[in-house]
């Protein structure tokens, strides 16, 4: 089977913030690690070359492939800051409508820029998808709802109940 792609690497984060091209990106992306370093409560790792992730959950496909993936993580592209929320955004709906000029896709949040979105209020949506994800309830729904996967927590939980 197939290694996942992307794993959690010893890059050094501060490395890859500081080559990010354009200042702006640059300054949104060092603001967004530390929203997320504070909401998490996790330090930041880098994951695969392009994205920096905090915490991490065990996931297990129903075809036997599983992996690890960050609690919640951002990824500062050209075009967009794009920070990845795991539970997804329905439960967020409230959170949603006062954060700004935002898209969304099933579990990414995509930012033009970090002035177009009330920082407070994205800080309070990063803290309730790790609070969510940190159960093994949570990281189980989100993972069957965002790609089948199910959590090393729930795992462990179904063993010791054998």
């Amino acid at each position: 089977m197939a290694e996942p792609k992307t794993t959690r690497t010893t890059a050094s984060v501060a490395a890859f913030l500081a080559a990010i091209e354009d200042p702006k990106r640059r300054a949104d992306a060092l603001a967004v690690k530390r929203l997320m370093e504070h909401a998490s409560g996790e330090k930041a790792a880098m994951w695969g070359t392009a994205i920096v992730g905090f915490g991490s959950y065990h996931y297990v496909y129903a075809s036997g492939q599983e992996g690890d993936w960050p609690l919640v993580a951002f990824s500062p592209r050209k075009q967009n800051l794009v920070l990845y929320i795991m539970p997804g955004f329905d439960r967020y709906s409230e959170l949603m409508a006062r954060l700004g000029k935002c898209k969304t896709g099933k579990s990414c949040l995509y930012l033009n820029a970090l002035r177009d979105v009330d920082v407070s209020v994205l800080e309070e949506l990063v803290r309730a998808s790790v609070r969510h994800m940190a159960t093994s309830k949570g990281a189980a729904a989100a993972t069957r709802e965002t790609s089948g996967k199910t959590t090393k927590a729930a795992a462990k939980r179904s063993t010791k109940t054998k």
